[in-house]
This record gives structure tokens, C-alpha cells and sequence, in this order.
């Protein structure tokens, strides 16, 4: 039980914390009236599913630093926090630019989460025992999924604001 009291979910708060801070400032187009408005259900419950997932396993997954796979890990999930921070600032800071107009622009704070994931995915993954293996492998799919969906989510929302 000690051993998960150092878990990868302290990684999640971060990131939690860029999305309270940052949300209630996004354009319009991006708050949550609009954003899940005219969402099929299907693409809504595989995003949401995902992201609880990608949110709870990590409270099972180990944080440690002793491996390569680890250190690199935590130098991705670092970079991506940094790219998922910076995704949001433009979004907020000019909206009406080209940039947060594109969907590519739009998207980013969709697409950058894959690096923090995926960094949190290499310090977490453990083959150690059947649990853990699960555990890891579960957290991989959920966070590909997450990404795929809220990226797919997002095409759909610039599809019917910017025309």
C-alpha cells in the first residue's frame, strides 16, 4: 500500500490545474455549452470513458525514476506539459487570430496532451505482475483513445464554428 502512496496520478494534477485555470477563459466556441453541444453520443461516451481512465489509472501505476524508460518519461511528460500549457495561451490571448481560427490551432490543447501521456505512460509502465501489466497496458489504450477522440471531438466543433 506504501509503494502507491508514490503513484503516477500526482503527475495528473498539473494538468488538472492547467485545465481549472485555463477553461473559463477559452473563447465562446470552446466553453462547454458550446463544445458539447450536437456531439454524437458514441464519440461523447468513448472521450469521456477514456479520460476518466487516463485520469484514475494513474493512481495505480508506480512513479519512479530509476530506469532510462522512466527518465525519458518524465523529460516527454515535461515537455508536454509545457506544449499543453502554451496550446491553450493563444486560444485565450487572441482568438481571432489565424492561428486559434485553424483547426490545427484549435486543436492543439487536444493533440499535445499525447506527450504528457505518453511521458506519464513510460514512467508508469510496469510488466512486473499481471495487475500492473494490465494496468499499464489498460492506461496505453485509454490515453490513444482519449487523444483520438477529443482531437475527433474537436475536428467536429471547428467543422460547425469556423465553417
Amino acid at each position: 500500500m506504501r509503494a502507491y502512496l508514490g503513484n503516477c496520478f500526482w503527475l495528473m494534477l498539473p494538468v488538472l490545474a492547467i485545465n481549472l485555470l485555463f477553461a473559463g477563459a477559452l473563447p465562446p466556441m470552446l466553453q462547454s455549452e458550446t463544445f458539447w453541444r450536437d456531439i454524437p453520443m458514441p464519440l461523447a461516451l468513448a472521450e469521456n470513458l477514456c479520460r476518466y481512465a487516463v485520469t484514475g489509472l494513474p493512481a495505480l501505476m508506480l512513479l519512479r525514476l530509476r530506469t532510462r524508460r522512466q527518465k525519458v518519461g518524465l523529460a516527454l511528460y515535461a515537455l508536454g506539459l509545457l506544449a499543453y500549457g502554451f496550446a491553450w495561451w493563444p486560444l485565450i490571448t487572441a482568438p481571432a487570430s489565424g492561428w486559434s481560427q485553424s483547426l490545427l490551432g484549435l486543436a492543439a490543447p487536444a493533440y499535445t496532451p499525447a506527450l504528457w501521456l505518453a511521458g506519464i505512460g513510460l514512467i508508469g509502465f510496469d510488466l512486473s505482475s499481471t495487475f500492473r501489466r494490465w494496468v499499464s497496458w489498460a492506461y496505453l489504450f485509454a490515453a490513444s483513445g482519449f487523444v483520438i477522440a477529443h482531437v475527433l471531438h474537436v475536428a467536429l466543433v471547428a467543422g460547425r464554428v469556423l465553417g
